[in-house]
């Protein structure tokens, strides 16, 4: 299992999402409070943000198979980096699982970020040279690209249902937009404002914080937030 969070809204620090928080993904690589699956997620990290200093909107990142508390040369940096949308994720490799750079969140396909906290059975997922790694959530991310973020609702339903021991949540970004899914852990919502924080739990003690159901779609443009439930699952 993983943790992940997203930020859209007004510039602000890579930093102010996810080291500072008191319970920010710094804090969640060592002691998450929420987390189902497992205790820790020190089998690496990652972020993505978009700059309007880089030509045609691709997104940046800075992925590490180590420990998100041990870089210390993130931690210098990253007060630094600053964006309107971001997606950062601390990760909890799946036993047999590789642990290198490419497995840790956020994948793209040049436009979106995305990250899996969870795990699904790789069987159910088509092969793609696409695929960032050989573990199941760059498959996963793969797959979701191919047919679409658009489609990510149905997409999420149909593999969950070909592995009904899937947990699918999903989190996605593309500089304009954040969109995720509930499946199997948890997710909350924080709306402050100047943006929208979606994250798999809270990173502070502000009681605005509110929890997304299971098995719901989320999409948010930074200001307004929708939730719905997922096909064939109400």
């Amino acid at each position: 299992m993983c943790r992940h969070v997203g930020w859209l809204g007004a510039p602000r620090s890579v930093a102010s999402l996810m080291l500072e928080p008191a319970n920010g993904l710094l804090v969640q690589s060592y002691a998450p409070r929420r987390q189902k699956h497992g205790l820790m997620n020190a089998d690496g990290w990652g972020v993505g943000f978009y700059s309007p200093d880089v030509s045609g909107g691709a997104p940046c990142r800075w992925r590490s198979a180590t420990p998100l508390w041990g870089d210390a040369s993130f931690a210098s940096v990253a007060p630094a980096l600053r964006s309107s949308c971001i997606v950062g994720a601390v990760r909890s490799a799946s036993i047999g699982m590789p642990i290198e750079p490419t497995a840790s969140a956020p994948f793209t396909d040049g436009t979106w970020l995305l990250s899996h906290n969870g795990l699904v059975d790789r069987a159910v997922l088509p092969l793609s040279a696409a695929a960032e790694s050989t573990v199941d959530s760059a498959l996963l991310a793969a797959h979701l690209f191919d047919l679409g973020i658009d489609r990510l609702g149905e997409t999420i339903a149909d593999v969950g249902t070909a592995d009904p021991g899937a947990r699918l949540n999903i989190l996605a970004a593309n500089g304009s937009e954040l969109i995720a899914t509930t499946w199997g852990d948890t997710l909350s919502v924080l709306r402050t404002s100047d943006g929208v924080v979606l994250a798999s739990e809270p990173y502070d003690d502000d009681p605005a914080w509110q929890e997304i159901p299971d098995r719901h779609l989320v999409r948010s443009d930074g200001a307004d937030v929708d939730v719905t439930a997922l096909k064939g699952t109400v």
